[in-house]
Parts: C-alpha cells; structure tokens; sequence
C-alpha cells in the first residue's frame, strides 16, 4: 500500500502525509512538480521527527511514474470529487497505489484516464471537499483496514 502525491501544493500537507505514512508503516511518492521547495521549514514543522521530504519516493512526471517498474503490477486508485464509487463500496488490494491530485486543481483528465479505478470520500452535500491528508488518512484507513494490514498495537 502507498499514498501518492501528485504535484503537492502545500508544504504543510506534505508534512501532515509523511508523519501519516509513518503512522500506518506504508510509503509516500510524490509526482512532480510540487508547488513549494522540498527544503521548506512547513514540511518539517508538520512532519515533526516522523520522517524528511528526503525519505519521499520522488518522479519526475506522471509519465515517469507510470513506467516506474515498481508501479507496474500495483493498480493505481484516484480519490476524486470526480468518482462515481464511494470508498465504501470499493475493495482495496494489498499492493494499491492511492492517488490524490493537487489541492488546487485536483488531478486533470490525463491521470483520470489512466488510472485503474475512481472512488471518492462522501460528504454532506454542502461541502466541496476534505483536505488532501483528511482524505488521505480516511482512504488509507480504510484500505489497510480491509486489506488486514493494519498495525497491530
């Protein structure tokens, strides 16, 4: 299981993701561009001593991604605003790539083309979105959840 960034905009949420992956013992990977210097102090402040920006599995582009060897056999999951399938009627792999796109745009129609499957998050009908490691923390959740990976404490 991963969680994939593609083109972060914000520092902190990179940070917030990274202390994340580190919490449920899965990797992080980011697509860049990303809309800040991995140097930032943010990443820092947010990660605290969970991890460094120097840890993140980095690529270049998408296309770049998508030929990665390691991404090769894993399906790739965008959560979108844009989906049809709730996360609840999905059913995750143990190898599932989840992808979030930018929190400015989201992800453009080129990485919704090329993914595997779809799924959003529900919410009430009046709110636009959660922010990206809100719903990066429900998704992983639940995936690992089903999929019998979470930690055991």
């Amino acid at each position: 299981m991963k969680i994939v960034l593609f083109e972060p905009d914000i520092a902190q949420n990179l940070g917030a993701a990274i202390r994340l992956c580190a919490c449920f013992g899965v990797s992080l990977e980011i697509i860049e561009p990303c809309g800040f210097p991995l140097t930032s102090k943010d990443i820092r402040r947010t990660a605290l001593d969970y991890g460094s920006a120097e840890q993140v599995i980095r690529h270049k582009s998408w296309e770049q991604f998508k030929h990665c060897p390691k991404t090769q056999n894993a399906r790739t999951v965008l959560l979108t605003t844009k989906a049809a399938k709730p996360i609840t009627e999905f059913t995750f792999k143990k190898d599932d790539m989840l992808i979030f796109g930018r929190e400015s745009a989201g992800a453009p129609a080129h990485v919704h083309d090329s993914v595997d499957a779809r799924i959003f998050v529900p919410i009430a009908a009046h709110a636009r979105s959660f922010n990206l490691v809100s719903s990066a923390s429900i998704a992983l959740f639940e995936a690992l959840r089903q999929t019998g990976q979470l930690p055991k404490n």
